[in-house]
């Protein structure tokens, strides 16, 4: 064996392989782990040009995985809009609204993000509208809201998106109308957005250049956090694109996973479906693997639009015995599936309600029948899961990808308290269920409907099932905590599985990416509350140091 070019010693590895769990060192070459285990272990690597790097003791891990995430979104949202907690009040949202638009122009648009589910019934009166214009100075206004399914338009935004009151609801998608006067009062729901995306769109007249810097944006912040690998659930032709440019630059340090868009639900002025898989071949590069569709099977539960088994809560609007429904009937989405199967692509299907996941797993079970058994199927989300369905995401093959927000209490949970039965919605996410079944569970962010692509906060919210920033009290559903060493696993070489990765990075492996981050403490040794605490003091990808954290005085 030739000398490597790096060796890590004297550090406190976990390696996340099963063969070799610790190790204090491990040496690099190529790119590529070559050998790992004690310092003594892999000395003889060491030639006149190898580069020593003593660790003095500090924890190391694999590059963490975020099996879900909308990376240029986020990086977009990061550089170019307005941003606010989705805990802001009502109030705090419409006051950094008029602050923001003090320095725009006056027909510049407003873009921000992301209102609380909880703020639904706020934004569903016209006079929320009026607050809105009058703080944006009459400027077009777009907020999403944190399920990123819903967005509140100003008045001047609704005319650019040509919603007027005689303006009919469109296919799955509703615009809420005041109680009393029965004009839109700017609150879009589902696909009623798609008309507001294309008025934004039109407006902003995104470049090439714009959706590159947005996504090295986002590989910068997910850096910054010691992610080397991860999914884009919901990748357009300009998503896909701005990555492999990347990419050919020797600018992507990173493994991308992406899920091409199965239909125009929430999306505007791209290619999907057909016409957007049968093009997935011309984005993929050394580090880019356009392996999945995204299919949004449902809606979210504050809306009313996740399909269920049971019934919500009545309301005056929905009245009594409404479930939601799914976006595709059950033949739909399995000749779709198998249609993509027959081209080799595995499917993200985003499940909020337990219907919607009853559904997927039935036509993953007729792929599956039908011979197909190495394409990789992941449920999003799955927070309601029916415990007769549980097992069979072991049996049929199916990853859970679950997401912050759903296993410990937060805004999201209590806008679905508010239309969900109390007892079903106190349980939310069955992580140690799936787990003791079998079942491949793998962590992802959501980020942006998650203000921080964090793992750690993710991490220990798996533990504890509390709030990891102590932003809501109390537990969700504490029989379902996991334990650390089966949460780390989630956040590395199970995501790597569940995107068809783990050939290349997830463990620190021989033959594996050198992919790896130190820690600024080990988790393992300090108390659970504070595993929250811990950051990434430097990011490796294939060898190379990606990110540093800068130092403090």
């Amino acid at each position: 064996m030739t000398g490597a070019d790096i060796i890590v010693t004297n550090a406190v590895v976990r390696t996340m392989d099963p063969h070799r769990p610790r190790a204090t060192a491990f040496a690099i070459g190529g790119g590529r782990v070559l050998r790992g285990g004690s310092d003594e272990d892999v000395r003889d690597l060491a030639g006149e040009g190898t580069e020593v790097v003593d660790l003095a003791g500090a924890a190391v891990i694999p590059g963490l995985v975020d099996v879900h995430n909308h990376h240029l979104m986020a990086g977009e949202a990061d550089l170019y809009q307005l941003g606010f907690s989705p805990t802001a009040g009502f109030d705090e949202v419409i006051e950094a609204v008029r602050d923001y638009s003090a320095g725009l122009a006056a027909d510049a648009w407003v873009i921000g993000e992301a209102f609380g589910s909880v703020l639904i019934e706020d934004f569903s009166h016209v006079s929320a509208r009026y607050r809105l214009d009058e703080a944006a100075g009459g400027r077009p206004v777009a907020l999403t809201d944190d399920s990123h399914h819903n967005r509140f338009a100003s008045t001047r935004a609704l005319e650019l998106a040509g919603i007027t009151a005689d303006t009919p609801d469109p296919d799955k998608g509703h615009i809420v109308r005041d109680p009393d006067t029965g004009e839109p009062t700017g609150l879009l729901l589902e696909s009623a957005t798609i008309s507001l995306t294309e008025a934004v769109d039109a407006g902003l007249q995104r470049t090439p250049e714009r959706y590159r810097e947005a996504s090295r944006r986002a590989l910068e912040i997910l850096h910054s956090f010691g992610i080397t690998a991860f999914q884009d659930a919901a990748a357009t032709v300009e998503i896909m694109g701005a990555l492999r440019e990347l990419d050919e630059a020797g600018e992507l340090h990173a493994w991308v996973s992406s899920c091409m868009l199965s239909s125009g639900f929430l999306f505007a002025n791209t290619p999907f479906g057909e016409e957007l898989v049968v093009r997935g071949e011309e984005f993929r590069t050394e580090h880019h693997r356009p392996d999945f569709v995204k299919v949004a099977l449902d809606g979210v539960p504050p809306t009313y639009t996740g399909a269920f088994l049971t019934p919500y809560l009545d309301s005056a609007e929905h009245g009594h015995g409404h479930c939601g429904v799914t976006t595709m009937d059950p033949q739909e989405l399995r000749a779709w599936l198998l249609w993509t199967a027959e081209r080799g692509l595995g499917a993200k299907i985003h499940c909020t309600g337990d219907a919607s996941v009853r559904v997927a797993l039935d036509a993953i079970d007729a792929v599956r029948s039908a011979g197909h058994t190495e394409q990789r199927y992941h449920i999003a989300h799955g927070q309601f899961v029916h415990p007769q369905d549980r097992a069979r995401f072991s049996s049929l093959d199916v990853a859970a990808d679950i997401s912050p927000y759903l296993w410990f209490p937060g805004v999201i949970p209590d806008a679905i308290a508010a239309v969900r039965p109390a007892e079903q919605a106190a349980q939310l996410q069955p992580n140690r269920d799936l787990l003791d079944l079998g079942v491949l569970v793998a962590g992802g962010s959501d980020w942006p409907v998650s203000v921080s692509p964090n793992p750690w906060e993710g991490i220990q919210g798996l533990v504890t099932r509390a709030d990891p920033l102590g932003r809501a009290p109390g537990t969700l559903w504490i029989e379902q905590a996991v334990s650390l060493e089966e949460a780390l696993e989630i956040f590395t070489i199970n995501g790597a599985r569940a995107m068809g990765l783990d050939d290349v990075t997830g463990s620190l492996t021989v033959g594996k990416s050198a992919d790896f981050a130190v820690l600024s403490m080990d988790p393992f040794t300090v108390p659970a509350d504070r595993i929250v605490d811990t950051y990434a003091t430097e990011t490796w990808f294939a060898g190379r140091r990606v990110h540093t954290h800068p130092v403090t005085s």
